[in-house]
């Protein structure tokens, strides 16, 4: 049966106490809004259709896709009010109706929701709650029928009772939609036209109205304000670590780790406290990664080592290669297999070879270094003259010495050498040393300036 999804995201959040429209506000470094788009996408519905209200120009800029349909619902009305925006462009068999600010629920859930709709029957989610405050309660009848839903500000103190609620969440026959939206009324505490009244239609017009339950309450939570938002935040790290673990991967402590995108692992990962993965990373098989990492877009080969405090972006660390404490690798790095950066080694756009090492306190930028070649503390490669960058190429087994500055362009040939603290402004050939610094002077009987 085809589907249609309209995902409601109109709301102002007032209680977050922003200026960025709810629906916008991150989990897992992606809005809110995202996730919820992103699960619809797994659904392969005909139409995905966002209704948008306060900050709708800001939410189309940061979501616009060819696969979404922005609808705007110019005054908030109430969740009714909101579908019936959307109306115009449904035309599937089934419509699904989701929440902006609901970004934890499971593909999983939706597929036995959706499998409960036929022509005579509709699919409610429900949730069991305990503390059912603010929800609406699901009225059902002595056999256990859904007779209504029943909002918490309407509802009697007996139906404040029950523990089952409402996650807003509904799956119905598209060709009654329309009918039932047009019956609305808007008669209640809030003087809004409820979605939920849809559901005491469809038991008077002889539809049976069939229940499946969500997992636990987080699954559907919604975030009002930046506690609830918080909540879901870590139960979301909660099951990508969970996730991660029963794939084989350690991690110290769970709660102590943040999965900002999306990570493909390989066996015997061990993953030390507050690393955070965003992005796409791929980790291989016996990679370590120690504490307070950040990988972002990132490939670690097999045996890879990422010590603490490291930072890499858009970087390639290579078979058994290792780099850090304190290293930051920017885009287009790649180290080679058995290659080693060390502490305070910052590199962009460059590339070590085979077994090439930078131990310590070193900034390779637009480089090329070939295998075995060995980088002196303190080096630089001078790639930028303040307009252009320019690229330094070292050969194989290249040394250079500490506190060398390589001025590009410049190219080093095969086991090249240059004196510590030169200045390498041409090229320099194979098997050659090149030293550029000034002669030394000894000043004798020198004194050296006191203070007036």
């Amino acid at each position: 049966m085809s589907l249609d999804i309209v995902i409601l995201a109109a709301g102002q959040g007032t209680r977050m106490r922003s200026a960025l429209p709810k629906v916008l506000h991150p989990v897992a470094g992606k809005s809110m809004l995202g996730h919820v788009i992103d699960t619809a996408r797994q659904l392969t519905p005909q139409g995905i259709h966002v209704v948008i209200g306060h900050g709708a120009e800001r939410v189309r800029e940061q979501l616009a896709a060819d696969d979404l349909n922005f609808v705007l619902q110019s005054e908030q009305l109430g969740t009714g009010h909101a579908v019936a925006q959307a109306l115009p462009a449904l035309t599937a068999e089934r419509v699904l109706i989701l929440y902006g600010d609901v970004p934890l629920i499971e593909v999983e859930t939706l597929q036995r929701l959706l499998q409960l709709v036929s022509e005579q029957q509709l699919g409610l989610l429900t949730v069991n709650l305990n503390d059912p405050s603010g929800y609406g309660r699901i009225v059902r009848s002595a056999t256990g029928v859904v007779n209504a839903i029943v909002e918490h500000k309407d509802a009697t103190p007996e139906q404040r009772l029950i523990s089952e609620g409402n996650t807003g969440i509904l799956a119905v026959p598209g060709k009654r939609l329309a009918d039932w939206l047009g019956r609305l009324s808007n008669s209640n505490a809030q003087g809004e036209y409820y979605l939920t009244d849809v559901i005491a239609m469809a038991v008077a017009d002889g539809l049976v109205v069939a229940t499946e339950q969500a997992t636990d309450e987080m699954e559907v939570l919604g975030a009002n304000d930046r506690i609830q938002l918080s909540q879901l935040e870590r139960h979301y790290q909660y099951r990508a670590a969970r996730k991660l673990m029963v794939q084989g991967v350690t991690l110290i402590d769970p709660a102590r780790f943040d999965l900002r995108g999306e990570v493909a692992v390989g066996r015997d990962v061990t993953i030390d406290i507050n690393v955070i993965l965003e992005g796409q990373v791929v980790i291989e098989d016996g990679v370590q990664i120690g504490p307070n990492c950040v990988i972002k877009n990132s490939t670690l080969r097999k045996g890879a080592i990422v010590k603490a405090n490291s930072h890499l972006e858009g970087a390639e660390v290579g078979e058994g290669a290792d780099c850090g404490p304190f290293a930051r690798l920017r885009p287009g790095s790649v180290l080679g297999a058995r290659a080693h950066v060390g502490n305070f080694v910052e590199l962009k756009n460059a590339k070590l070879g085979e077994g090439a090492k930078a131990g310590h306190l070193s900034y390779l930028g637009d480089a090329e270094i070939g295998a075995r070649s060995n980088i002196g503390a303190g080096t630089i490669t001078c790639n930028y003259d303040g307009a252009n960058k320019f690229k330094t190429v070292l050969g194989e087994d290249v040394f250079i010495g500490s506190n060398s500055a390589l001025v590009a362009p410049v190219t080093l040939g095969d086991r090249a050498t240059t004196g510590a603290g030169s200045v390498i402004t041409s090229d320099v050939a194979d098997n050659t040393l090149a030293v550029g610094r000034a002669k030394q002077r000894n000043i004798e009987g020198w004194k050296r300036p006191t203070k007036k």
